[in-house]
């Protein structure tokens, strides 16, 4: 079925969305937090969260402020079941929202599926895709919370930002790393960090089993504001830990739209704009002295690339391929937008023995992946929808590196092509200039304390010593 269509038929048939409950409880093992989502007529869906206890002092849960947290966390996991039908009116049982929380969150749930709305064909506007009402009328003040809190907690994903952010920051024994459903990959690399099991978090989400049954009868499906989920479980964990800080790892190049000329970010969630408009939302109405940030905002991806390029001890572990990851052993599956694009941000610095060491391919000779190269160059009609580059580092990556390679064989004399996906570059595109080192760039538009900018800003402009 068209899913345009689908979108219509599915709001007509199932008017409402309800969440109707959450619980939070504990034992000598671990935090349970459970949630109850309905679609009536259709299926009520219980998604759960464990976050494992270890060696470290938590706060009581018998708390208003826990009970308000953990009613937020639900507010933003029930985006990935309310796709499945995009029922118009989502009908709140267990909290209060006032008319500014509703129009918050109609904004990150809107922007937060717009790839969603995109690959889907599905025309809709932020004012009438859905209605946020609430049952409950007797609205609780909340006072700012007094604690001293301090250090640091990063949630890491394997990937090469976090371990950027893991190695900058220098975290200490105080300080925490957060992993959200670990793999061997994710664990391996917090402890190359030399992270302690006991300050390593660890989170258990699991999907409701009868969301994935509604995907695979064609329920409307697709991407979801994940980056989103992570600011308010990460800012909860962090308020139970009394943990000042929140870095996470959003480069400033998450802020480019995937559509040129339209709003449609498949990293919205990861932006500025979210970042911005969380901490303030958080301090109005979550009120615990944590602060979220993204560590890396002021550089961009090609900048990451040449710090991590330095990190050889985790080039043999890190992954950052999302199909891979569904595979029993994560691996690079060399086939994707994900994997190509971490190929040519690296290739200035690492091409070629140590990149095909890492991939265990040379991607640029790959003539199947010349689609996916054409729209990462932006000369698709789209950017895929991945959390990739910005077109200006992708073409400045790969013509430094097709210039790397000119040099060295007229250093060395040797007369070989260029491999494939560079030579079909330079034929049909032509390089950019590459006089300007975008390497040196630093966005001032940022959260970072004076400090923390200084730390950063010591490893982007030494990079080089």
């Amino acid at each position: 079925m068209d899913k345009s269509k689908q979108f219509d038929e599915y709001r007509n048939r199932y008017k409402e969305f309800y969440y109707n409950r959450y619980s939070i409880r504990e034992d000598e093992q671990a935090i349970y937090i459970e949630y109850e989502f309905e679609i009536p007529e259709l299926a009520i869906f219980n998604p759960q969260l464990k976050i494992l206890k270890k060696d470290y002092k938590i706060k009581s849960l018998d708390s208003k402020y826990v009970q308000n947290m953990v009613f937020h966390m639900g507010m933003i996991e029930l985006i990935s079941y309310w796709k499945s039908t995009c029922s118009p009116d989502v009908i709140i049982k267990c909290g209060y929202l006032n008319e500014e929380q509703k129009k918050w969150w109609k904004k990150i749930y809107f922007y937060g599926l717009g790839e969603l709305f995109f690959v889907n064909n599905i025309k809709t506007n932020i004012e009438d895709f859905m209605n946020i009402k609430c049952t409950q009328e007797n609205k609780i003040e909340y006072e700012t919370i007094e604690d001293e809190s301090n250090g640091y907690i990063v949630p890491i994903g394997g990937g090469k930002d976090s371990i950027v952010t893991l190695e900058t920051l220098n975290i200490n024994k105080e300080d925490y790393c957060l992993i959200i459903n670990p793999k061997e990959v994710t664990l391996k690399c917090a402890e190359i960090a030399e992270i302690s099991n006991n300050n390593v978090i660890e989170v258990y989400r699991t999907i409701d089993e009868k969301l994935i049954e509604l995907n695979n009868q064609g329920f409307i499906n697709g991407h979801t504001p994940f980056s989103a989920m992570l600011a308010f479980t990460s800012y909860f964990i962090a308020y139970l830990l009394s943990k000042k800080y929140i870095a996470v790892s959003n480069e400033n190049s998450a802020n480019e739209s995937n559509v040129k000329g339209e709003k449609t970010n498949h990293q919205y969630s990861k932006s500025f704009e979210f970042e911005c408009d969380f901490e303030e939302y958080a301090n109005k109405y979550l009120k615990a002295p944590v602060k979220y940030f993204s560590f890396l905002r002021p550089l961009n991806e090609l900048q990451i690339a040449k710090i991590f390029s330095r990190l050889e001890k985790y080039h043999s572990t890190f992954k950052s391929c999302n199909v891979g990851s569904k595979e029993k052993e994560w691996k690079w599956c060399c086939k994707c937008a994900k994997c190509l694009f971490a190929f040519i941000i690296l290739s200035p610095y690492l091409y070629k023995e140590k990149l095909i060491n890492i991939f265990g391919n040379d991607l640029f000779e790959d003539k199947e992946l010349l689609n996916i190269f054409i729209e990462l160059t932006g000369h698709g009609e789209t950017k895929p929808f991945e959390c990739v580059g910005t077109f200006e580092e992708v073409n400045f990556a790969i013509s430094k590196t097709i210039e790397n390679i000119e040099k060295a064989r007229n250093v060395n004399e040797l007369d070989r092509e260029l491999p494939y996906l560079l030579k079909y570059y330079k034929e049909n595109f032509g390089l950019v200039d590459t006089k300007e080192d975008i390497t040196l760039r630093y966005n001032t538009e940022n959260n970072l304390t004076e400090e923390q900018n200084e730390m950063l800003k010591r490893e982007v402009f030494l990079s080089d010593k």
